[in-house]
């Protein structure tokens, strides 16, 4: 039987049109571009919200709830939404409180709509290669263990799987240490972030992702995992994640900046390589099945050790 593997379409990002021109900002946008994306065969939908007057950021739980609910009244996909890039001024990056940065996702978990949360559980530094030619300093991507579990917290009381964007290998030390000691938080996603323009974590390549791999084995036992990044062509790196098992982040948040291709169009052709590579795109239903036994196992495995 071919392998299941997860698709997931990280639609639009922080960037803004002037850095991606190609993604989706308004929520009538961002519907069409959802929809698309999970009628390609993407089983996961990321996505950012915007206030559509500036064109910037806007991390309101009402505006992700018209995105989400707007693209689940046509088709079913697992939708969740990010957080404040917290130190950076790409996208409403001012530093709040934890209660704050997380508001929006608690308000949606109360109400049903996220099944997903993204939960980082490190800082890293942010400089493009381009920029540290430059001299330009870049801005440290700022997670303190406060904000962290207060996302877990939430993870907790509203059974919500936290996704872990890994940028450094740290990140998969400090997310298992804390998916252990805190026994009622749904089992976690590990979404290794790979980069070409940023300086951050690994370039694309397949010991880099053993080295993740083998990590993550040592820490955690293996929960679920895909690959992922920014500023990066994830689409070489396909092949050898289906062949260990893994899954798949692809989409214009991801991509270099200037992409031109379409998030539906990235996803078909995510589909058809993990095709070639002997997998088979999995479906919404398919995911929450699996995550659903892995919760079931490793809440076990906590109780036990």
């Amino acid at each position: 039987m071919s392998p299941q593997v997860w698709i997931e379409a990280a639609i639009n990002g922080p960037w803004g049109k002037a850095r991606q021109p190609g993604i989706p900002v308004s929520t009538k946008e961002i519907v069409a571009d959802g929809v698309a994306c999970a009628k390609a065969g993407a089983a996961i939908i990321h996505l950012h919200v915007y206030d559509e007057a500036t064109g910037e950021q806007k991390d309101d739980w009402q505006l992700y709830a018209r995105a989400i609910e707007g693209i689940r009244t046509q088709c079913d996909a697992i939708i969740y939404p990010t957080i404040p890039i917290a130190g950076s001024s790409y996208a409403n990056g001012t530093m709040k409180s934890a209660k704050e940065r997380y508001e929006h996702l608690e308000e949606l978990a109360k109400r049903g709509l996220v099944e997903w949360g993204v939960v980082d559980p490190g800082s890293c530094n942010f400089a493009r290669f381009s920029d540290v030619a430059k001299l330009v300093p870049g801005f440290v991507y700022q997670n303190p263990d406060d904000h962290f579990l207060e996302g877990m917290r939430i993870c907790a009381d509203y059974q919500v799987n936290p996704s872990y964007a890994i940028y450094e290998p740290g990140f998969t030390r400090m997310g298992a240490a804390s998916a252990k000691a805190m026994m009622q938080v749904p089992s976690p996603i590990y979404r290794f972030m790979f980069a070409e323009e940023f300086t951050f974590g690994f370039p694309p390549k397949p010991n880099h992702l053993d080295a993740h791999l083998g990590l993550l084995r040592e820490v955690a036992g293996g929960y679920p995992w895909m690959i992922a990044g920014l500023g990066v062509d994830i689409r070489p790196l396909i092949a050898a994640a289906v062949e260990r098992e893994g899954h798949v982040r692809v989409g214009l948040e991801d991509m270099p900046w200037g992409a031109t291709q379409k998030n539906h169009a990235l996803v078909e052709e995510a589909a058809a390589i993990i095709r070639r590579a002997g997998g088979e795109p999995a479906s919404p239903s398919d995911v929450r099945e699996t995550m659903q036994a892995c919760d079931a196992q490793h809440k076990r495995g906590r109780a036990l050790g």
